[in-house]
């Protein structure tokens, strides 16, 4: 992953972002695979069955409706790890976490919680869903680090990845003259920036370097 979501924000501005109530619960926090999507209401069946269905490199995204019933916990984190699934996104509860928050395959989750729901219920399985108050469809990209998670269209990812590395790049360049000692006005269009607001000239704040 040569770019984080925080770069691919600030390329592209109409980025689906995942509500920040979704956290990070495992070791690892960085996602990036395409989205298998799962809705089910206090019943983590349709989970059991899409962690089985779900092709390696995918990640599990659960619509459980933010409610506060785990639906999925060690067990299921243990069998995705297996298959080599590259996440779970639960918008809901998460349990076990004397297990998740040491694992290495990414989990987040809405809630923590030791009650878990049924399984009585087939739930759905690859459709449209809501997680984290934006729209997941089957096969959306998904990334995620520590800022975040992040949602792309397949078709405008590769654009959108290019611009957010080349971004990251000159971000670099900012980096090292700031370690240098250098300060933001080194780095940024910060003085040029200021008087043409004041002047109410059309400006935009621009790396310089």
């Amino acid at each position: 992953m040569e770019v984080d979501t925080s770069a691919v924000c600030d390329v592209a501005k109409d980025t689906r972002v995942m509500s920040p109530e979704l956290r990070c619960r495992s070791r690892n926090p960085a996602i990036l695979g395409p989205a298998f999507t799962v809705r089910c209401r206090e019943d983590f069946f349709a989970v059991a069955r899409a962690i089985e269905a779900a092709a390696p490199g995918d990640v599990v995204v659960v619509d459980g409706g933010g409610r506060p019933t785990a639906l999925a916990g060690e067990l299921f984190a243990r069998a995705a790890e297996n298959r080599g699934l590259a996440g779970l996104i639960v918008d809901g509860g998460y349990r076990d976490l004397g297990y998740v928050a040491t694992c290495e395959l990414p989990v987040y989750s809405r809630h923590v919680t030791p009650m878990a729901g049924t399984t009585a219920r087939p739930g759905a399985l690859n459709e449209p869903v809501t997680c984290g108050g934006v729209t997941v469809r089957p096969g959306d990209l998904i990334l995620a680090d520590l800022d975040g998670i992040v949602v792309l269209d397949p078709a405008a990812a590769p654009a959108v990845l290019a611009a957010a590395a080349e971004l990251k790049a000159t971000e670099a360049r900012a980096l090292a003259r700031l370690a240098e000692g250098g300060s933001l006005g080194d780095c940024l269009n910060v003085a040029e920036h200021a008087a043409d607001l004041a002047a109410g000239r059309p400006s935009a704040l621009r790396f310089t370097v």
